[in-house]
């Protein structure tokens, strides 16, 4: 058959090809912000310390949150607040859809609510609760994608790649799980650096690589042009295209949308 340059060209096209540079782009943004903020936080402390001619002492925060309390305070909740509207914008399949809108609100909820301070009121602890399960609940849904969503069963992902996702899911809920009896327990809480900080340091650069990864991934899809739908049909949810496919993948589909019909 003929090539037809008309359909790669015709408005459909184009968005579709739109469509995929922008769930790649907002892939690399929130892994990004992922990466950046944990050390950007004390950073951020000393840096104004020393600009403002103060003691650096104490420039580490105890925990991300309580980078509230601090000097990189508009840091941290402009970070969380950017990485809430890059997930609730982040449209991928109807799965993937539902859990990067529920991650994005948690975000939002996580920047609205700050952690409790020492001396808090009533009030300040009732918010601080709240900061603390949409906390939990966001990283447990940003370790759901490194476990369910990045990792394609029925694609042709090499196995290092899916192993990697898979690292990194069990690594977020293993550093959460941690922060948690870090926090209960006060354990180096005299610390310079605390444990607890450490925790949340290593959960969200888990899910900063996993994200950054699967947006390297998919670029690399597109700029090698593999399968003939790698820019085709985001914008409907029918996103396997974007990943290699396995021989039998078209005939899997087939049988589940004959299912669901």
């Amino acid at each position: 058959m003929a090539h037809d340059s008309r359909a790669q060209n015709s408005p459909d096209a184009r968005r579709g090809v739109q469509d995929g540079r922008t769930v790649m782009f907002l892939r690399f943004g929130v892994g990004l912000i992922g990466i950046l903020l944990p050390p950007a936080l004390p950073f951020g402390n000393w840096l104004a310390a020393e600009v403002m001619g103060r003691s650096t002492d104490g420039y580490w925060p105890g925990s991300m949150s309580a980078a509230y309390y601090s000097d990189t305070r508009n840091v941290f909740v402009g970070a969380l607040c950017a990485l809430g509207v890059f997930l609730i914008c982040y449209r991928f399949d109807r799965r993937d859809d539902r859990w990067s809108t529920l991650a994005g609100l948690f975000a939002v909820g996580v920047a609205l609510c700050p952690t409790s301070p020492q001396g808090a009121t009533d009030v300040q602890r009732t918010v601080g609760w709240f900061h603390l399960a949409f906390a939990a609940l966001l990283f447990v849904m940003l370790a759901l994608f490194c476990l369910y969503s990045f990792r394609n069963p029925r694609s042709t992902q090499p196995a290092r790649v899916s192993a990697a996702y898979l690292v990194a899911g069990v690594l977020i809920l293993v550093a959460l799980l941690l922060s948690v009896l870090a926090g209960a327990t006060g354990v180096g809480d005299d610390w310079s650096v605390q444990p607890l900080y450490l925790c949340e340091w290593l959960a969200t650069w888990s899910f900063g690589a996993a994200w950054i990864g699967a947006a390297l991934e998919l670029a690399a899809h597109r700029r090698h042009g593999v399968g003939q739908g790698v820019d085709q049909g985001v914008d409907q949810g029918v996103v396997q295209d974007l990943v290699p496919r396995q021989p039998d993948a078209a005939e899997v589909d087939a049988r589940e949308r004959e299912a669901q019909a």
